[in-house]
């Protein structure tokens, strides 16, 4: 399920999964298919972690990369599931075809 709301997205960025929604900026954004893919990989990636395990691990990951990469948007960029997302948001079928754990292969 897809909403609008300019609040609940972090300032900089177009949409946010939080399970089960997606939230995005801007209505004219429904049509951004890489961005509605990107976020459903996102969808993916937090039923088989359970959800709660997706946000703990993400935000760790986002720890670690940040003393590593030292910018906040750097980290970010490197998380193993942004990463996943981003190399595959173009791949319309990648859901079918994306093994579980997937974005273990970004870490």
């Amino acid at each position: 399920m897809i909403f609008i709301s300019k609040y609940i997205v972090p300032k900089g960025f177009n949409g946010i999964t939080l399970f089960p929604f997606i939230f995005l900026i801007d209505k004219n954004l429904k049509q951004d298919l890489v961005l509605i893919h990107h976020e459903k990989i996102h969808l993916q990636q937090q039923k088989e972690m359970f959800i709660i395990f997706f946000y703990l691990f993400y935000g760790l990951e986002w720890f670690i990369k940040l003393l590593k990469y030292k910018t906040k948007h750097s980290a970010y960029l490197n998380i193993s599931f942004e990463r996943e997302a981003y190399q595959n948001e173009k791949n319309i079928n990648y859901l079918k075809t994306r093994k579980t754990w997937a974005f273990l292969n970004y870490l």
